[in-house]
Order: C-alpha cells, then structure tokens, then sequence
C-alpha cells in the first residue's frame, strides 16, 4: 500500500504522477490537484481546466486575467451565434 504525498493516507488504489521528472504518489484526484495543479495569479483558486496564460501568469477564468490587465480574453458563457 503506498502513501499519498499530500494526506498521508495509505491506500490499496493509489496512483503515481510524473511530472517534470518527479514522481508523485495519491490517493485521490483531489490530492493531485491540491498539489499539482497551478494556481490563479488573481484570485488563487487552483485551475482544473485549461485556464487563460498571458505573459507568463496562469488565471483560472478571463475576469481574473482582467483584474491583472489582459485585456483581449473573454469567457465562453454561452455560445456566440456567430460562431455556431
């Protein structure tokens, strides 16, 4: 049984990662994105999808990457009927 790296919790269904040539080892999604995934420049909240990178900074939705003066993002709330 391995241990997570996060929790410490020893568990029969643990998975590893490879990431940048280090290997991880969880118990849960929830504790490879609490530690791998990257984090909003503006609001801090941890990006699970693919999220908005400008000039180096990851943000988390278009409003944030905003508040930090990127200026040509948006979100895609609903589908532009110009694009359909």
């Amino acid at each position: 049984m391995a241990q997570c790296d996060v929790c410490g919790n020893h568990y029969d269904k643990s998975f590893e990662v490879n990431k940048d040539g280090n290997i991880y080892t969880f118990d849960s999604f929830e504790c490879a994105i609490h530690a791998l995934a990257p984090m909003c420049t503006h609001c801090g909240c941890r990006i699970i999808g693919h999220g908005i990178e400008a000039s180096g900074e990851m943000y988390c939705c278009a409003n944030c990457a905003r508040h930090h003066g990127v200026d040509d993002v948006r979100d895609r709330s609903r589908m532009d009927p110009q694009e359909a």
